[in-house]
């Protein structure tokens, strides 16, 4: 990596720097059901990440926050659960306030800190005010140059403009982009959202080895677009992906 070149490095809030593990166990204190808590929270999930996927086939934008709680009462629906108010305020206040951060993100921040012509941004499907407020409760705000969620553009991630907006933010155009901006994410739909649009992606596979499902799986676009450009366990391995490069 050259050293007079700006290099921006853009993370996925969720699931990336707070881990959404925890979400299960709170689940769990609301519903009768306990042993189920695992499965319904990767059901909600997964219907997450469909409802976002068909507001943008149809042109049309719904806040995060509202596509969670819709996307949780489908997912209890289906399991035949029911959550009255009071218990989805709690899980969604959680959510928004309690996230825990992964314990390889302060050390793997600090180091990035030292790195010479180097911006940490946020890039996230997530509200400005729900972003905030999950950085302000993780004291993670004074690590990052830039905020920037799609609720200005109303199109999520993978959609295009998503990372075209954080392209404008973050003042580089597309000339620019290879090399000199890098996504890292968890999720495999955001890495190749980004590789399609030319950006650079680290995907942080935190599973173990011994796992049935290790390894990049990911198989929707052929040659380097469909893939990361790295793939690291851990987020302290980051830095020196990004240097190497």
């Amino acid at each position: 990596m050259e050293s007079h070149r700006e290099i921006i490095i853009a993370f996925e809030l969720y699931g990336t720097l707070l881990s959404i593990e925890s979400v299960a166990r709170k689940l769990a204190d609301h519903i009768q059901e306990k042993a189920q808590a695992v499965t319904l929270t990767a059901t909600w999930r997964k219907y997450q990440l469909e409802y976002i996927s068909r507001l943008n086939s149809m042109g049309k934008y719904e806040p995060f926050p509202t596509v969670m709680i819709r996307s949780l009462e489908h997912a209890l629906r289906e399991a035949g659960m029911i959550l009255n108010q009071a218990s989805t305020d709690k899980v969604m206040s959680f959510v928004h306030h309690h996230l825990s951060v992964h314990p390889d993100v302060h050390a793997m921040l600090r180091k990035i800190e030292k790195m010479p012509n180097t911006t940490p941004v946020i890039c996230s499907n997530g509200t400005d005010a729900m972003v905030s407020a999950s950085l302000l409760n993780s004291s993670l705000t004074h690590f990052f140059r830039h905020v920037v969620t799609v609720e200005e553009i109303r199109r999520y991630k993978p959609a295009p403009e998503a990372y075209e907006l954080l392209l404008r933010r973050v003042k580089k155009s597309k000339g620019e982009i290879i090399g000199d901006v890098w996504l890292v994410s968890e999720n495999p739909v955001d890495v190749v959202g980004a590789r399609a649009v030319g950006l650079q992606a680290v995907w942080v596979d935190r599973r173990e080895l011994g796992s049935p499902f290790f390894g990049w799986a990911d198989r929707l676009l052929d040659g380097e677009a469909g893939r990361p450009t790295a793939v690291v366990k851990s987020l302290a391995e980051v830095p020196d992906v990004i240097r190497r490069h």
